[in-house]
């Protein structure tokens, strides 16, 4: 049985506006964390890695995405409304002493919660998973402002902590997640051209034959 994701309530006091968000907000959402944490709570999902580029998204995108809404919100995705959860990026960390390069051991997801369409730089909510068997707790308690014992997550739980209960205060978290789904977009849209262009190669080829 998979364990379970845990998110704490907020420490702060009052809490953060985004810890949750209100349910109509619109908001974009990053999570992530190391890969054997996630392979815990998907532990049945495929990776496909072993080439690059890689297909998007990973099978476990999606999967960790409405996880994810699932905790925030507290009720399944609402699939008759429009835009509810849209998976936008991901992030692959590659290790990078493995060649050729086709190993992770870290990944990401971002998903869009009622974000318009038109909405470059949309306000964001990020969420950091924290990895506690490997080395019983040691870095969750060295970088989060609260106390953690391990022995209470092992095996059942897996701690995933939002930017505002976290020691990094994340200043960057809006520009660099909306720059990635930016560039996200761009690839998309050259992958489509470049497609179109072999098809239409391909239609021409057939006509002069």
């Amino acid at each position: 049985m998979a364990p379970d994701l845990y998110i704490p309530s907020c420490i702060r006091e009052p809490a953060h506006p985004f810890h949750p968000p209100p349910l109509g907000k619109p908001l974009r959402i990053q999570i992530e964390g190391p890969l054997v944490s996630v392979k815990k709570l998907l532990p049945d999902t495929p990776w496909h890695v072993r080439y690059i580029p890689t297909s998007f998204p990973q099978p476990a995108g999606p999967l960790l995405a409405r996880l994810t809404y699932e905790k925030i919100y507290g009720h399944p995705v609402r699939r008759d409304v429009e835009g509810d959860l849209v998976v936008r990026d991901e992030y692959l960390g590659w290790v990078r002493e493995v060649r050729p390069r086709n190993e992770i051991d870290y990944y990401g997801v971002t998903f869009d919660h009622l974000v318009p369409a038109d909405d470059p730089n949309p306000e964001v909510l990020q969420i950091n998973i924290n990895e506690m068997d490997d080395d019983e707790g040691a870095y969750a308690n060295k970088y989060l402002p609260f106390a953690v014992d391990w022995r209470e997550f092992t095996g059942k739980r897996i701690l995933a902590v939002p930017r505002c209960c976290q020691l990094r205060k994340g200043t960057t978290d809006q520009l660099r997640i909306n720059d990635g789904v930016h560039r996200r977009d761009r690839r998309k849209e050259e992958e489509e051209e470049a497609l179109g262009g072999d098809e239409l190669q391909e239609s021409e080829a057939v006509a002069e034959a």
